[in-house]
């Protein structure tokens, strides 16, 4: 869940922090304080668009930070699958906004706004006005009803991606495979030309490496011969070579060295160098004798590292790249030497994806067939529970062969009607906004159990309602903050009233400027904020009797 909030420098805000409790966070505040900035501010550390201007004036950079607690493995495992770090079953992240850049962080490590956005989709669910719009969408209508339905379908979609992906490719390898008769004798003899030229020249793996390095050593034999002489004399044993000299502070050494263990120990290391230089001489001396220049053998080198060269220009970097090209070439020849039989084959195994995908695409259509009606029955009992007690609700399972995609070949349509006596209709022709938010949350109480997002945040949840409605809601918040933990902006105290943390969204001046801050409520200070949304900026006795009855009302339907 949503440990704490950090935000620094942003907008209205100079500094604040607020730590979140478990269930139904409710944030409050007078129109203006700055509720949207809270929001915002989350928004910004998940990755949104970051914008300099929202940056405080006077500042050089806005700051937010969030801590999450993360306590199932399977969310864990999913942050650990993105290749982010989880520290202490906690992730923090951290998003700094400067002039000309932002700067984002996981747990100290610097990654992209993508990065993050990814991560939000695993830590927090935010549902505002553009997430209610976005039920209007096919594409999410059929996500909700696939997340309704559980491992069961997931599996099997995970399956038809697979053979639909490999039934593109075999389509799209049969179209390209369609050529005139010109084309394929053209291409033939090219191929035969290239498979011949290369098995030829019977290249063996890494070759190219140890031609080279052959010519190089070969073009190099005098200049090498000359330096190798001079080392084995400048390290010999006549005149002044090192194994001279050597010898000579051995025996000079020797006339003390029974005098002081000291100087034993340095006779023996000029015993033991003089043994090594001994070796690497003999061993010098062993590589002079085998070095010598064969005038054929380098001509006939430079002539093989010259047709491996022309081979490389033609078919690839390495003898292995020219090798695979061959196979290439030599499938070209297989291909076109009985054509008819390779287009019949590969259209039988095109038909066979095809008809694979099909069947599983069916298998799909029923399984969402099965769960559409379980889920428009919840549905009509959610919306029940939240005061469209006689809405129609249906899901409609469009199931088109001609469709099928990696995810089969249905289309999915939410459909309601809220007025007794009307026919049902696609929610973009009946559904309010304040009616969407209430639908999103009907369906996030139905598919609580199966979200595994612990946090989830409603903005605007309240648009649009009021009264009995508002009451309604209110309830079902309760019902779904007693599984995941709820962060709502509110402006009914209807809602308000259900809250297990409270918290405050004021502005104040301080030194002829406006700053907002959030800060938790007491029982007592969450009564009066109550009051004040019920009847203003004056606080009646009225208005605070009615607050603490609709308190007491809250714990009641929470209990």
């Amino acid at each position: 869940m949503l440990q704490s909030l950090h935000v620094k420098n942003l907008a209205l805000i100079d500094e604040t922090e607020v730590t979140f409790g478990a269930g139904l966070n409710i944030l409050t505040g007078e129109t203006g304080a700055g509720k949207s900035i809270i929001i915002g501010s989350i928004n910004l550390a998940l990755g949104a668009k970051a914008d300099k201007d929202m940056i405080r004036s006077g500042a050089e950079y806005g700051l937010v930070e969030l801590v999450f607690s993360l306590e199932d493995p399977a969310q864990i495992r999913a942050v650990q699958e993105l290749e982010l770090p989880v520290e202490e079953g906690q992730v923090i992240l951290q998003r700094k906004i400067m002039e000309n850049r932002s700067q984002c962080k996981v747990c100290g490590e610097t990654v992209t706004a993508r990065q993050l956005r990814q991560l939000a989709d695993i830590l927090i669910d935010i549902h505002g006005q553009h997430e209610h719009q976005s039920l209007l969408k096919a594409a999410r209508q059929l996500e909700i009803l696939d997340a309704y339905a559980g491992p069961a379908l997931a599996g099997k979609k995970e399956i038809l991606r697979d053979i639909y992906g490999q039934y593109r490719e075999k389509k799209r390898e049969l179209s390209e495979s369609e050529v005139d008769e010109e084309t394929r004798k053209r291409e033939f003899s090219l191929a035969e030309f290239e498979c011949r030229e290369i098995e030829e020249a019977a290249l063996m793996p890494g070759e190219d490496e140890e031609v080279e390095k052959a010519y190089r050593k070969m073009g190099n034999a005098r200049k090498i011969r000359e330096a190798a002489v001079n080392v084995h004399g400048l390290c010999g044993y006549e005149d002044s070579g090192a194994g001279s000299a050597i010898a000579r502070a051995i025996r000079e050494i020797k006339t003390v060295s029974a005098y002081d263990e000291t100087l034993q120990d340095y006779e023996r290391q000029l015993l033991d160098i003089d043994a090594l230089l001994n070796d690497y001489n003999r061993e010098m001396a062993e590589y002079l004798s085998e070095l010598e220049f064969d005038a054929g053998r380098f001509e006939q080198t430079q002539e093989r590292l010259n047709q491996i060269n022309h081979l490389k220009s033609k078919y690839g970097n390495t003898v292995e790249e020219i090798q695979e090209y061959q196979a290439r070439a030599q499938e070209i020849i297989e291909k076109y030497q009985d054509y008819d039989a390779y287009r019949a084959a590969l259209s039988k195994e095109t038909a066979a994806l095809e008809e694979k995908a099909l069947r599983l695409a069916k298998e799909i259509s029923d399984l969402r067939v099965k769960n559409a009606k379980t889920l428009a029955d919840q549905m009509r009992q959610a919306l029940s529970d939240l005061n469209f007690e006689q809405a129609v609700f249906e899901i409609q399972v469009d199931a088109e062969t001609s469709r099928l995609g990696e995810n089969g070949f249905d289309q999915i349509v939410f459909l309601i009607s809220t007025n007794p006596g009307e026919p049902v209709r696609e929610l973009s022709q009946v559904a309010s906004g304040g009616e969407l938010s209430r639908i999103m949350l009907a369906l996030k109480t139905v598919l609580a159990d199966k979200d595994e997002i612990e946090t989830l945040i409603f903005d605007e949840i309240d648009a649009g309602i009021s009264g009995r409605t508002a009451w309604k809601v209110s309830e079902k918040m309760g019902i779904l903050g007693k599984g995941h933990q709820l962060i709502c902006i509110t402006h009914l105290p209807q809602i308000a009233a259900m809250a297990d943390t409270h918290y405050m969204i004021e502005k104040q001046v301080v030194d002829n400027r406006s700053i907002t801050g959030i800060r938790a409520l007491d029982k007592k200070e969450s009564v009066e904020e109550l009051a004040r949304m019920l009847g203003g900026d004056t606080i009646t006795e009225s208005a605070l009797k009615n607050a603490e009855e609709m308190k007491e009302l809250a714990e009641k339907n929470k209990q």
